[in-house]
């Protein structure tokens, strides 16, 4: 599913998701666009610091995904560990605990405050001659198999 970049309309097909589909997890892919061949993994959202604009010319009420809500929340699939025990050939994965103070991070936190902590979120590159859309297909394929065996772990 598609979210757009407008910070409410996100929040709300977010909160549809975790309502009605009920998913195991939940995994958000966002555009990096200042990176060139790099993934880049994100252990938390944050809940404040929003003042940007997003694409209608708003940014959330006080600058906050939810008023009442935590100041982070950290994802139950650790991104470190993950970073630590995988490799795509071609392409560098890193670790981040800093998702920046957009719509990635705002939907960021707004699934990991709705799931319960069990959501995603992946930033990705442009699309070029080197990351072509199959080969990030796999490579996210790759990623999103290990933070299912991860699910499933914490399940046992």
């Amino acid at each position: 599913m598609q979210l757009p970049v407008v910070y409410q309309k996100a929040k709300e097909q977010v909160f549809t998701i975790w309502k009605t589909l009920r998913p195991l997890l939940t995994v958000h892919v966002g555009l990096a666009s200042s990176a060139k061949a790099i993934i880049i993994l994100e252990q938390c959202g944050k809940n404040k610091g929003y003042q940007e604009m997003d694409a209608c010319g708003f940014h959330p009420e006080g600058g906050c995904c939810m008023l009442d809500g935590p100041e982070k929340i950290e994802s139950t699939i650790n991104m470190k560990t993950l970073w630590k025990n995988i490799s795509v050939e071609g392409i560098d994965i890193i670790f981040s605990r800093d998702a920046g103070r957009y719509i990635c991070d705002y939907t960021y936190y707004t699934s990991l405050y709705y799931g319960n902590g069990r959501a995603a979120f992946i930033h990705v590159p442009p699309l070029s001659k080197s990351v072509t859309a199959d080969f990030l297909g796999k490579a996210l394929q790759t990623i999103i198999l290990e933070m299912l065996r991860q699910c499933g772990e914490e399940r046992e």
